[in-house]
């Protein structure tokens, strides 16, 4: 079969590879109908987010099913399930917890299409055939009457939008949430669609991008552009009790982190393009700010955000720029544009 490999920056390929197999019980083998470039592939395709190489890329996987293990649950050939891309069991204590993103039984960071970097490589989703350990706890079903396309970024950037808010909004009902978009690009805007679905009175939305921009207003945000580096300035006096970092850079953070109001909440999507960050702790401190960082946890997240799709209450597909064919995707993992589908 076919694999969609990183090589070095700027250099992606299909290779050959061995066919993706049923390798144990609980497995299954799923053919991919449609895989979303995620926020992260952007940057690793580009080399601006050094990764060992090569492996092979895609970890926002809609599929069907074509071969199982005998303990994979009630899957059947045909099934189309939306694949979480952290491998996760089910059973152990992190699992059992919630903490989907840190399953005892694989190695730190284990996932799909993500390669060495957690541990073991389990193979890309821009493949003929993608093998799903844990299959019987992993694997949700597609709901009736969503495309794949929609739902393809559910398994990663869909799911750490509403994570980012809906803890928060949970907390506080109702309240205002402040977005702040950059390098997470459809992270910051599905956290928008997330803020507004789960009944924010106000979602106020800041970038340098004009794309990003309109694209956050149709989604019922406030926006608040960016000139130049000059973040610091682009919400006033304006506080907010809960407030997204999507920037990833320090100046986007720490924007969201001195738009919160006192005893709020800040969670950033990332740890920063580099080894290390610049946090304001005292100001933090002297606000008793809650700061949350860390990956989202997919399986764990994900069914709340597909009642919500079902429901009609939050579209994915609203921030797909372009659906492309597999054969281009080489080339289109360097587009610029925020969320592109890929399909076979």
């Amino acid at each position: 079969m076919r694999s969609l490999m990183f090589e070095s920056p700027g250099e992606l390929h299909w290779r050959e590879v061995p066919d993706a197999r049923v390798e144990h019980d609980r497995d299954v083998v799923v053919r991919p109908l449609a895989v979303a470039r995620c926020d992260l592939d952007l940057p690793i395709a580009l080399g601006l987010y050094p990764m060992p190489s090569p492996f092979p890329m895609g970890h926002e996987l809609v599929g069907e099913v074509v071969d199982r293990g005998d303990d994979a649950g009630d899957w059947q050939p045909g099934d189309r399930v939306v694949v979480p891309f952290q491998i996760s069991c089910g059973t152990c204590d992190s699992c059992r917890a919630g903490h989907t993103n840190a399953c005892q039984s694989v190695p730190p960071g284990a996932a799909i299409g993500l390669g060495p970097a957690g541990g073991e490589t389990f193979g890309g989703a821009l493949s003929d055939l993608v093998r799903v350990p844990y299959a019987d706890f992993t694997l949700l079903a597609l709901p009736d009457g969503i495309s794949p396309v929609a739902a393809s970024g559910v398994p990663d950037n869909v799911a750490d939008g509403f994570r980012c808010v809906a803890g928060p909004l949970a907390d506080r009902p109702g309240e205002a949430v402040l977005v702040v978009g950059g390098l997470a690009a459809s992270v910051g805007l599905y956290a928008v669609m997330a803020a507004v679905a789960l009944g924010s009175e106000r979602v106020v939305y800041v970038d340098d991008s004009p794309a990003r921009l309109e694209r956050a207003a149709q989604l019922g945000a406030e926006v608040r552009p960016v000139t130049g580096d000059d973040w610091g300035q682009a919400l006033g006096s304006d506080r907010f009790a809960i407030t997204v970092d999507a920037h990833v850079l320090d100046a986007g953070r720490n924007l969201a982190l001195t738009g919160a109001a006192p005893c709020g909440t800040c969670t950033s999507v990332s740890g920063g393009a580099g080894r290390t960050a610049e946090l304001p702790l005292r100001a933090m401190y002297s606000k008793g700010l809650t700061y949350e960082v860390g990956r989202v946890h997919a399986r764990a997240t994900a069914p709340a955000v597909l009642d919500l799709v079902t429901s009609g209450r939050l579209d994915p597909a609203a921030v797909i720029d372009a659906v492309i064919p597999f054969d281009d995707a080489p080339e289109a993992m360097l587009d610029p544009r925020t969320k592109i589908v890929f399909v076979p």
